[in-house]
């Protein structure tokens, strides 16, 4: 492995991650104790995040290999272009992480076989069979598990198998053993009802794989969670609210100054005080850093916009999404939108800004308040546009999808740890 990495480093732990987008789990990984070799991720926006944070900064967690440029790059290209050279780390790496993009797989989606997205499942295979890791992780949606009953040519019985299941068949034959669950992550200290399909496999002549027994990873994974939980000081029976997860950032009493960080002119944020409300989650999202976070900027709401968003909150239940009933009432069309229960964990963080009301201001969350619900810490900045529109939306990905469609680091650092019991 020394030849193809810089400094000739020997790593004992060490991680690629597919799909990377803007670096989510590759955090979590690195926060565990595990060394990045090199991330895929095609998006120029994602990309800049994740280089911007891990491979540039100090912070950094990547031996990047010298052979792979640091620069966006696809899937397949990556397999076409390198080749050779991931075909010399055969059997070298401890664990490939990342997903296929979960787009294709939502429920909130049209979920149709023609999506490309889908199809990135069997370039994820190929790059398993020409780096034979140890150890693998998968994170995707819940309907990942779910078959796509229409929209697909061929037999009913190849409509009903989900895209989970022919990715298990087809690990199980190049000789892993598989794992999957899906999992609450509030659980976790991540402050969302959020569910998503792990899969987790092991090679079944590697000795973490008799090492487990009749345990899985799972079972280890929970067992491990109090203590995981209790060392970053936070409950493990309690999940964590949104008003303990982003209560510091309300707009209420706090100066507003021109945003610092926005390619577009004429929007507000709010200038930061770390004294203006506390919790163990905000302590730990603080940890090490002691600046105002970037990704501030406050919507520039309508009057009408604002209005509306006042009658949700005051005649709509909260913490959930608002009823047919109730859009009917107030006549809006849009399907999903939830006002926030600061008591409550928040609902799913999605790439559509206008998906969550505050729980108190009739607004929309900023980028910094999503990033905290996805347990990014503050010194985590993200780049490039807040938002886009129109056919801009086929090629960017602006800061709020960057941060709705990243795998939280929290959950990230749990399974890491875990993995890493199981590696040693």
């Amino acid at each position: 492995m020394s030849s193809y990495l810089q400094n000739s480093v020997k790593i004992d732990l060490t991680f690629a991650d597919v799909f990377a987008g803007c670096g989510g789990l590759s955090l979590g990984l690195i926060n565990a104790g595990w060394q990045g070799l090199f991330a895929i991720e095609k998006n120029t926006d994602a990309f800049e995040t994740l280089k911007t944070n891990l491979i540039s900064s100090q912070r950094g967690g990547f031996v990047w290999p010298s052979w792979f440029p640091v620069m966006p790059t696809e899937v397949v290209s990556f397999l076409t272009d390198y080749g050779d050279q991931v075909s010399q780390l055969k059997g070298q790496l401890t664990l490939l992480a990342g997903g296929p993009p979960c787009q294709g797989f939502s429920m909130a989606g049209r979920r149709t076989h023609a999506d490309p997205r889908n199809t990135l499942t069997e370039e994820y295979i190929k790059i398993v069979q020409k780096l034979e890791p140890r150890f693998l992780l998968i994170e995707n949606v819940q309907g990942f598990t779910l078959p796509f009953k229409k929209h697909r040519k061929g037999s009913e019985k190849d409509k009903q198998n989900p895209y989970s299941s022919q990715i298990i068949d087809q690990l199980k034959l190049l000789g892993y053993g598989v794992f999957s669950k899906i999992i609450d992550l509030s659980n976790y200290g991540v402050p969302q009802t959020r569910k998503r399909f792990i899969l987790i496999a092991i090679r079944k002549d590697d000795p973490a794989f008799t090492k487990l027994g009749s345990e899985t990873p799972f079972s280890l994974l929970e067992a491990n969670r109090a203590s995981i939980l209790a060392s970053k000081g936070l409950d493990f029976d309690i999940a964590i609210s949104v008003k303990e997860a982003i209560g510091d950032l309300e707009v209420s009493e706090k100066e507003l100054a021109n945003c610092t960080d926005s390619p577009v002119k004429g929007f507000k944020q709010i200038t930061y005080n770390s004294d203006s409300f506390s919790s163990p989650f905000i302590v730990l999202m603080r940890k090490g850093f002691n600046d105002a976070p970037n990704s501030l900027r406050l919507s520039n709401h309508s009057l009408s916009t604002i209005q509306k968003f006042q009658r949700i909150m005051e005649t709509c239940s909260s913490g959930r999404p608002i009823s047919k009933e109730d859009r009917k009432r107030l006549g809006i069309k849009k399907r999903a939108i939830t006002p926030l229960n600061s008591n409550l964990p928040s609902t799913t963080v999605t790439t559509l800004p206008d998906d969550i009301i505050h729980y108190s201001e009739p607004r929309i969350l900023t980028v910094r308040e999503n990033a905290r619900l996805q347990t990014f810490p503050d010194w985590y900045s993200f780049t490039g546009n807040y938002t886009t529109g129109g056919n801009k939306r086929k090629s960017e990905c602006p800061r709020y999808t960057q941060v709705g469609n990243a795998v939280p680091p929290l959950l990230a650092e749990a399974i890491g740890l875990t993995l890493k019991e199981l590696a040693s």
